[in-house]
């Protein structure tokens, strides 16, 4: 009952062991992260990764967080633009995927360039697993897209909602940002409580609108690694909404306790 609901709304599952595995491993790897962020075990580039913790990381090897930032983001993006050339005469559907992930990952690298102000370093070690996932996730999007040539559409057709989604996601991400990067002046270290845009109802609204623009890129593909990948990174930007929120309300006594995490007055 639950899987012919299902196929109403996503490509059959393409014989394929390996975007079956992935798609499962994706999914649960990233709602797994989530789950670590909640319980104070962070990923070595925030900077709350290291609340609590005694690990030293004397020994580790840093680079500068932009250069983190465009070593994670660029090899997806150069996926995404390859794919245009490695899998040409596909269908509209597979050129709008591959559009929306490389302006995706297109905007992220603009922003590193940009937009963003920089007050650390990050773990080499993190900087190459953060790329790697990136990049392999989007290959992988891709590719499964690529394997329902041939296969009858979907009855419910989503490519057109998942543009809009897609764009208001994207685009919310993007101006949350801005006023993000307008809180420090170029040089200043100290971190202030955002304001603005949503950031009055919840602490993350630049994660809330990356769930949307996932979301649309789902509709987008309807394929199951897609809605997988947006669900287990769903759980994650939860998790790390949480760990946000529990982060401010460490470092500033007047933070607004009605300021939720990530959904406005839910969560």
């Amino acid at each position: 009952m639950v899987m012919s609901v299902l196929l109403g709304f996503i490509y059959p599952p393409p014989p394929s062991v390996f975007i079956t595995a992935m798609s499962v491993i994706s999914g649960v790897s990233l709602a797994s992260s989530g789950l670590s962020e909640i319980r104070g075990k962070h990923m070595q580039y925030s900077k709350f990764w290291n609340v609590g913790s005694q690990k030293s990381t004397a020994k580790q090897i840093k680079i500068g967080s932009r250069t983190g930032m465009l070593v994670a983001y660029t090899p997806a993006f150069l996926a995404s633009l390859a794919s245009f050339a490695l899998l040409p005469h596909q269908g509209f559907r597979c050129v709008l995927l591959n559009s929306a992930l490389a302006i995706h990952f297109f905007k992220r690298i603009f922003e590193v360039l940009f937009i963003h102000k920089y007050s650390g370093a990050m773990i080499l070690d993190s900087v190459i697993t953060i790329s790697l996932s990136y990049c392999i996730s989007t290959a992988t999007m891709i590719y499964a897209q690529h394997l329902t040539q041939g296969f009858p559409e979907p009855p419910v057709d989503l490519k057109y909602v998942g543009i809009v989604i897609f764009l208001v996601g994207i685009s919310g991400n993007f101006y949350h940002h801005y006023l993000l990067s307008k809180l420090r002046e170029e040089g200043d270290k100290e971190y202030k409580v955002p304001k603005g845009g949503l950031f009055d109802l919840v602490i993350c609204p630049h994660y809330f609108f990356e769930i949307l623009g996932f979301v649309g890129i789902s509709c987008i593909s309807q394929t199951l690694y897609a809605f997988s990948f947006t669900l287990g990174t769903t759980f994650y930007l939860m998790g790390r909404s949480y760990a946000t929120r529990k982060w401010y309300l460490s470092k500033f006594e007047d933070f607004p306790k009605n300021v939720k995490a990530l959904i406005p007055y839910v969560f």
